[in-house]
């Protein structure tokens, strides 16, 4: 089994991924395993972080997803969901990754805040710290840490701080194994998985461990030989003991002799003896001569051949651990049972299997959700996931289809967990018959429902939750394509959309290049499997090639083996088809297919909404853009230009506008700004644009081109108000007069490179009082300068004023090379873009003096 590999770098094909094929990978039977780079270091974080569990992902090869690796503490099915996550996705393990830096999430609530998509999967208590796992000195996986919520909350440099030597160690081993891959010459390695996990086990501490000895009872001579853990259990000393029965006898108390008297005869008639049992004196217990230990046989008569001697072979367990614990379980009066670590039965004493209706039997190994039918709700599945991933009691009540109910308890730790059942009042508002307390209705027996697992449900609450943010059709694209392809180990996915009835490609990821275009147009009464989906309303799974071809004759096939067809079904009416493909050869058990089914049909919603907002979107974009200036006109002694990037959703549109404007003076160079984000605010922007446009084209000078758009504006009885600034240049000369509208300072970027924000005298807002006073500032431009007019939105950061903005982007446009006004104007719009958290309009107007 391939678990991980070790594969050189090579060159990259445009969308990320290497071209190469297997080349470099190393298997199991390699000098140096994984499992030894990483199980000591994940053992050592949760120890050093005091928490329960720990979790190693590591990169894919396609380096698009992490992967599971190792995990500990935790059941590995209880993540089946999280085997593979996106890199790109909104998740803390690849937050982490992407970032490179240690992530703490102390609670449920810290991680709600921050990752509500991973909460929605996995809405349990506990805390997590992700510390990015290196190799080579890149970031190769994530170290995974689960804490128990209940603790004494830690700060984020402590957690750091207790992670590091796991981590170091953990790059120590990972950079020793790809070391040992690397011959002379050869190129680096990359650490990559795309496996299972692998669970490790934590310490267990021993609470008192069994102890066993063995003897050879000759039951013809009565004589015995015995090892020295057999001899310490009986409480003989080796020197004294002479090898007889009678010695052993000697130290068995009186009443329980007959048990090892009988032993013989169970042996001599039965050729086995089984759990005889019989107490053995015990000086070492306080001193006290009167103390006995239990003590069991168990042995089988040797086979030694015709005149043999017989001799029972066989040990003596110690009695005083699970043994006793176990009786004393059978006398409790409530149910005591146990889990391991998946939630399959271990134990169950006589009580649990009188209060649940089924034998021990018939439990023993199997999950008791999947036996009793009334245990079937998902719901009671979650009880125990919550108990396993939040390391917290839990307790809730079941009614009994006869009527009683049962109160459960789940006690959990790192290895499993303990449950107590027990009869129950019933609980307000229900009881086994009649009416509740105050005439509320009864709560009936829950029915039988057919067996599922809630593990599959939190796929379809993932995707439900992601699907909630997506906006665009690409959104959605993109979206389905980084949760599905990962959480399913699928290969290729493929995206289509009925026009006019045909199918067209809307996204694909994993295909081979150019293989899809054979595809596209295709009709619908094309025999196709993606095409019958659609027409059809049903999933189609194909688990080989056989299958798939079998049932299209002459399909073409690509290197995939397994095969999903989906239709999209939005308000009953189909939009168009998901095709999954699996690498490998696949089989869809019955809760994949609905997960798979249910998530098409979220996916479905999400694309017809998706796909109505960019309808408006583009009326709303057709209608903004009409309204900004086509070109600018070109001026002998300037270069100017303009960008706009909106940062409004939908039929949203803001009120930003910029335009250079040719006087009789010179040149007159106008950014703007009205309030509110809306169609209202659009149209008030055009008809400020206009009227600046033909005061400053009828030659009026700036301060008057102002005083009347104010005057102008107020008129309008529009409830609106706009900022902007007005500068008026001429080229020859450099002079310039401006007036600025409670607008944002322009900057100015010296020809040295020194750029400084300037100190404008400015009036009130345009609307606000008809007969403001707008002053004039005077400038001149020195040839080599570059002036910058924008709005707020460029330099508008949540959390900090708008002075921090203004002068970090001077610090930007002092630092850009002003060799092009294109390359300076793009510079300046993307530190907006990576500044803003919350998107606004942004407007920009930059104008080179030569």
């Amino acid at each position: 089994m391939d678990e991980a590999t070790a594969v050189p770098d090579g060159p990259r094909s445009p969308g990320g991924r290497s071209r190469r094929g297997g080349e470099g990978r190393f298997r199991t039977g390699d000098t140096g395993r994984f499992e030894d780079a990483l199980s000591a270091p994940l053992i050592e974080a949760v120890r050093d972080l005091g928490g329960y569990g720990g979790l190693v992902y590591l990169r894919s090869r396609d380096l698009r997803s992490l992967v599971l690796a190792m995990v500990t503490g935790v059941p590995r099915s209880l993540l089946r969901a999280w085997w593979r996550v996106p890199i790109s996705g909104a998740l803390p393990m690849a937050e982490a990754y992407r970032r490179d830096e240690t992530l703490w999430l102390t609670d449920e609530r810290a991680t709600m805040v921050r990752f509500p998509h991973f909460t929605a999967g996995l809405p349990y208590s506990f805390g997590s710290a992700h510390q990015p796992v290196r190799s080579g000195g890149e970031p190769v996986g994530v170290l995974v840490v689960l804490r128990s919520a209940a603790r004494t909350p830690m700060e984020a440099e402590a957690v750091d701080l207790a992670l590091r030597p796991a981590e170091r160690h953990m790059e120590e081993r990972l950079g020793r194994l790809a070391a040992g891959r690397t011959g002379p010459g050869s190129a680096a390695y990359r650490i990559e998985y795309d496996d299972e996990p692998v669970s490790v086990r934590l310490p267990t501490p021993s609470v008192h461990p069994v102890r066993v000895g063995l003897i050879d009872w000759d039951l013809d001579s009565d004589r015995c030989t015995a090892d020295d853990e057999a001899l310490a259990l009986l409480g003989i000393d080796r020197v004294g003991f002479g090898g007889r029965m009678a010695d052993i006898e000697a130290r068995v108390s009186p009443d329980d002799l007959h048990e090892l008297r009988a032993a013989r005869h169970d042996a001599v008639t039965r050729g086995r003896v089984r759990s005889r049992r019989f107490r053995v004196r015990d000086e070492s217990a306080h001193g006290r001569e009167s103390g006995y230990r239990p003590v069991e046989l168990w042995g089988h008569l040797s086979d030694g051949g015709a005149g043999s001697a017989r001799v029972l072979v066989g040990a003596l367990v110690d009695a005083v651990g699970g043994l006793t614990a176990a009786e004393a379980a059978e006398r409790l009066p409530d149910g005591l049972f146990s889990l391991d670590q998946d939630g399959r039965l271990t134990y169950a004493n006589r009580r649990c299997e009188e209060l649940l209706g089924s034998g021990r039997e018939e439990l023993l190994g199997r999950y008791p959700w999947e036996v009793i039918t009334w245990l079937r709700d998902p719901a009671y599945e979650d009880r125990y996931r919550a108990a396993m991933l939040s390391q917290e009691q839990v307790s809730f009540l079941v009614r009994h289809p006869a009527g009683n109910w049962l109160s459960f308890v789940l006690y959990p730790d790192v290895h499993g967990l303990t449950g107590r059942v027990h009869p129950t009042v019933p609980p307000y508002g229900a009881d086994a018959g009649g009416p509740g307390p105050g005439g509320a209705a009864t709560v009936r027996p829950p029915k039988p429902v057919a067996t599922a697992r809630a593990g599959a449900l939190y796929h379809v609450v993932q995707m439900a939750s992601v699907l909630t943010e997506a906006v665009t059709v690409r959104d959605v694209c993109l979206a389905v394509s980084e949760q599905l392809l990962p959480a399913f180990g699928a290969t290729e996915l493929a995206l289509y959309t009925v026009r006019e009835g045909r199918m067209f490609l809307l996204w694909e990821s994993g295909y081979p290049e150019g293989f899809l275009t054979q595809f596209e147009g295709v009709t619908l009464d094309t025999q196709l499997p993606g095409v019958h989906a659609l027409t059809t309303r049903l999933p189609l799974f194909f688990e080989s090639p056989e299958d798939l071809s079998i049932a299209y004759p002459g399909i073409a096939l690509d290197r995939m083996s397994a095969w999903s067809f989906l239709p999209l079904i939005a308000s009953g009416h189909p939009i168009g088809s998901c095709i999954l493909g699996w690498d490998v050869p696949h089989r869809f058990t019955a809760d994949e297919r609905s997960a798979l089914t249910a998530l098409s049909g979220l996916a479905a919603q999400a694309m017809e909404r998706a796909r109505l907002y960019d309808s408006e979107s583009a009326v709303a974009r057709g209608l903004q853009e009409g309204l900004l200036p086509h070109r600018l006109p070109a001026v002998e002694g300037l270069r100017t230009t303009g960008r706009y990037l909106p940062g409004t959703r939908g039929m949203a549109i803001g009120g930003d506008w910029y335009d250079v404007i040719t006087t009789g003076r010179g040149v007159a160079l106008v950014i703007g700004d009205v309030e509110g984000h809306s169609v209202g605010a659009a149209a008030v922007m055009g008809q400020l644009r206009s009227a600046v446009h033909a005061f400053a084209a009828s030659e009026s000078p700036p301060q008057e081109v102002i005083t009347r758009t104010n005057r102008l504006l107020a008129e309008l009885e529009a409830d609106a108000f706009a900022t902007c600034c007005y500068i008026e240049l001429d080229p020859r000369t450099g002079h310039a007069l401006a007036v600025r509208a409670g607008h944002p300072p322009p900057l100015l970027r010296r020809p040295d490179g020194h750029a400084e924000t300037l100190d404008l005298a400015g009036g009130v807002m345009l609307g606000v009082q008809p007969d403001a006073v707008y002053p004039v500032t005077a400038l001149t431009l020195d040839p080599g300068s570059v002036l910058a007019l924008y709005t707020d939105g460029l330099v508008e950061q949540p959390g900090s004023d708008i002075e921090t903005g203004i002068e970090e982007i001077r610090r930007r446009l002092a630092d850009t090379p002003a060799d092009s006004v294109e390359h300076l104007a793009d510079r300046l719009v993307r530190t907006a873009q990576r500044a803003r958290e919350r998107p606004d309009d942004v407007a920009l107007l930059l104008t080179a003096y030569r």
